[in-house]
């Protein structure tokens, strides 16, 4: 067990004033990480210690072992079985804005010197910025439990249990024609240790499952897809009545685009229901909301914090604080503590999501969304569970508002440019809706536009917030990272719709 006060020591650095002793609160995760290199905790220390120099103003080191398992069942027949093992560190410098960084797939104290002349080396050249934001005392609470997923439950039962949604999936209607079905487990075990005297482990589990369904009739195609999981243990995630739910809700949108007709096309009203229809915020906002491009001034919301960037009906949150959620974190892949951020206030903006490489460049505080997909990757500013808060209306009322217009309410995909805010999403299960009332489901259906310019459109906001189910992956930079979305139902006045008409 490692203290900050021991750490500090070795690190050749004072206490801070007011630091309580924080220990590392996980002696497992200690174990995993270092007992098969014979290494301890405080030779970590005494190398960043080591390490700091004048021209240094940050350096921490990243230790992870990642394990993750994936089934696929298709055709009524297992065709992909896979578990994969990754276990390694990064190292990385700071010197001002120069960034040096390296990494081994390898735990072992001549990889982690070899990786600290590397880095070194390449920051070293430079004159360091003096910008330095102190580290505050904290106890910090697990979002989630510590059980690994995939040894805790044997492979033939995850295997049978898949077997068994096929079956109650075609049981359920003859027009099923193809079934797909997977699980995937994943347990992370980090340590972060770094100059600033923080030391910090977490063990982070992630379970999902996905379903699509492909029904025929007439010659006709159609698909439906559904989807859960969590931070939590397989035991919750293989409960056949909370699959059914899920199975049911797939199978139902195959059947809905199977009656769809055409999408009308052109500038008009559109509500977005509830929970998943949040990825065009986390994609068309979000993005523009972390703190790299602000800094950079690359983001469309760059420099304008304190300024009216949305309509007042919208108050936007990111939190890594929610319990057993796919996009929380205990800590970050930093060390600092999740946080519930406020982004945007009653439509003024608030702040960015920052790591602590563009938070101290910027000269404020990380607000605890530094993630990397793996060790052998920097760590830059990213969501976590990013969503709009609840506003005034019953969903009812707000559906009743449309005189004509789309109710959108599941996404299949889309994409954004970050710079301008220009965003394409297509629409998985839409309807038409005249004078209030929905009239038939609409097949080909898109939204077009900018997020900086839709933010303003939003005249209503419901009472009926929902997270996302809990299969959200966000990509940047190469990297891909769980997150989550949501949102109450909304009212957008006026947006591009492309549509076949």
């Amino acid at each position: 067990m490692l203290s900050l006060r021991t750490f500090l020591k070795f690190a050749n650095m004072q206490p801070l004033p007011n630091f309580e002793e924080i220990t590392l609160s996980h002696s497992i995760a200690t174990e995993l990480l270092l007992s098969p290199a014979s290494l301890e905790p405080t030779e970590l220390v005494n190398l960043l210690g080591q390490s700091i120099s004048q021209q240094i103003d940050f350096a921490d080191i990243f230790l992870q072992t990642k394990t993750t398992e994936y089934w696929l069942l298709e055709d009524s027949m297992i065709k992909e079985g896979s578990y994969d093992h990754d276990r390694g560190f990064g190292l990385r410098m700071s010197a001002g804005d120069k960034t040096g960084f390296a990494y081994a797939d390898t735990i072992n104290l001549l990889a982690l010197k070899d990786a600290a002349h590397s880095a070194k080396s390449i920051v070293d050249h430079g004159t360091a910025r003096a910008i330095q934001v102190q580290p505050r005392p904290h106890s910090i609470k697990s979002r989630y439990t510590e059980i690994d997923p995939c040894s805790a439950v044997a492979d033939q039962r995850k295997v049978e249990f898949l077997q068994q949604v096929d079956q109650y999936l075609r049981s359920k209607d003859p027009r099923v024609v193809e079934v797909m079905v997977s699980l995937a487990g994943e347990y992370d075990v980090m340590m972060v240790l770094d100059t600033q005297g923080q030391s910090q482990t977490d063990m982070r589990p992630l379970v999902s499952m996905r379903l699509s369904v492909y029904i025929e009739q007439a010659g006709r195609r159609e698909q439906g897809a559904a989807g859960f999981g969590g931070r939590y243990h397989f035991e919750q995630l293989l409960d056949m009545k909370k699959v059914k739910f899920f199975a049911d809700k797939a199978l139902s949108q195959a059947l809905t685009n199977l009656e769809a007709v055409d999408a009308p096309a052109g500038l008009m009203p559109v509500v977005l229901g509830p929970g998943w229809p949040g990825v065009l915020l986390h994609e068309a906002v979000g993005h523009g909301l972390e703190g790299d491009f602000n800094r950079k001034g690359s983001s469309v919301f760059a420099g304008k914090i304190g300024q009216q960037v949305a309509a007042s009906c919208c108050t936007v949150v990111d939190d890594g604080t929610l319990q057993d959620r796919r996009g929380s974190l205990t800590v970050d892949d930093e060390g600092v503590e999740s946080q519930r951020t406020v982004l945007i206030e009653k439509g003024i903006l608030k702040g960015y999501m920052q790591d602590k490489h563009n938070a101290r460049l910027m000269g404020v505080e990380s607000t605890g969304n530094g993630r990397r997909e793996l060790y052998n990757c920097l760590p830059m500013p990213r969501m976590t569970n990013t969503f709009m808060t609840n506003g005034d209306y019953h969903p009812e009322e707000i559906l009743q508002s449309l005189d004509r217009g789309i109710y959108a309410v599941d996404f299949s995909g889309g994409q954004v440019d970050i710079t301008s805010g220009q965003f394409v999403f297509s629409m998985s299960e839409a309807y038409l809706v005249e004078k209030g009332k929905i009239v038939c489901p609409v097949r080909g259906a898109t939204l077009i536009g900018s997020g900086f310019d839709v933010m303003q459109q939003i005249s209503m906001v419901g009472n009926d917030l929902k997270l996302d189910d809990g299969i959200g992956t966000c990509g940047k930079a190469g990297q891909s990272v769980p997150v989550g979305v949501g949102q109450p139902t909304l009212k957008i006045d006026q947006i591009t719709v492309g549509g076949q008409k």
